[in-house]
């Protein structure tokens, strides 16, 4: 079996309302806008989900992405909302700094103990914890059956089992990256806004890694592909399921490295682009 050598890079958030989530992941979370990119047409590995027509990208996080675990927003531009699953539990930031300024600030926040739970424009839960430093350092997932999760996850995918319990575990691919926290929960409905996360790997293993999972009987969503951005690298994916549908990406590192990096004018691109946005007039003469 192929020894996997993996790195958490981000978990993708689809969002009805960009101007909001600019708003919440920049002023009220702190988080910085690494990268914009739009498209005319939908993903051929389905990032941006089941949708043909023009969307856009944006990465978001507290420092490049060759360091830090990221969130992807993606946004499509004639989709105003999604129903919401229980798929995601939520994404955990530690940060003295943004604790102090979510606690003095005015967004809604539920107190839970040392910690606060905030939602997203779209709903989506973000609990933030105290700790030095800003990072994103958890994606919460439920799972049916734990056991059968960490046959996945530890044993198929190879990530480190560095805590667990009775009802949930944490895994991660090395220390400094983003843990993958799985809770069992009676089922697991990814609705509409189902997320995706992604992890890279050497290039050579992207493939190795499709065949074993197929070999092994497991759920390849998107086979080996070679996806293009306008002006960047070009990089190859494989999209996997899990045994509760979990979409996960399996991107090739040496292409992503070159793709990730950060945009100086991101930030200026982003805001142009919320200027530009025709959806809403779209949106009123398509209810």
């Amino acid at each position: 079996m192929v020894g996997i050598s993996g790195r958490a890079l981000h978990f993708v958030l689809k969002i009805g309302n960009r101007k909001a989530n600019y708003e919440f992941f920049k002023n009220v979370l702190k988080m910085n806008i690494l990268r914009h990119e739009e498209f005319e047409k939908g993903c051929e590995a389905m990032c941006n989900g089941p949708y043909d027509g023009k969307w856009s990208k944006t990465m978001v996080g507290y420092g490049p992405e060759d360091e830090h675990f990221v969130v992807e927003l993606t946004y499509n531009y004639t989709v105003k909302s999604y129903r919401l699953g229980n798929d995601l539990k939520g994404l955990t930031i530690r940060s003295d700094e943004v604790l102090a300024s979510v606690r003095a600030g005015t967004y809604p926040k539920e107190v839970q103990e040392d910690s606060l739970l905030l939602r997203s424009p779209d709903g989506y839960k973000v609990f933030i914890k105290p700790g030095p430093g800003k990072l994103l350092v958890e994606v919460s997932l439920s799972v049916t059956n734990l056991a059968k999760s960490l046959d996945y996850w530890n044993k198929l995918l190879q990530m480190t089992v560095r805590e667990k319990g009775d009802d949930f575990a944490v895994l991660t691919f090395g220390n400094g990256q983003a843990d993958v926290r799985l809770e069992q929960v009676p089922s697991v409905d990814h609705a509409e806004a189902f997320g995706r996360t992604a992890f890279s790997t050497p290039g050579s293993q992207v493939q190795e890694i499709e065949k074993m999972m197929s070999e092994k009987g497991q759920t390849i969503i998107t086979p080996y592909v070679s996806l293009d951005t306008p002006g960047k690298a070009t990089v190859q994916v494989v999209i996997l399921g899990d045994p509760d549908g979990h979409e996960i990406c399996i991107v090739g590192d040496e292409g992503f490295r070159d793709l990730s990096k950060a945009e100086d004018d991101a930030d200026e691109k982003i805001q142009k682009q919320i200027a530009d946005d025709w959806s809403d007039d779209w949106a009123k003469s398509n209810p």
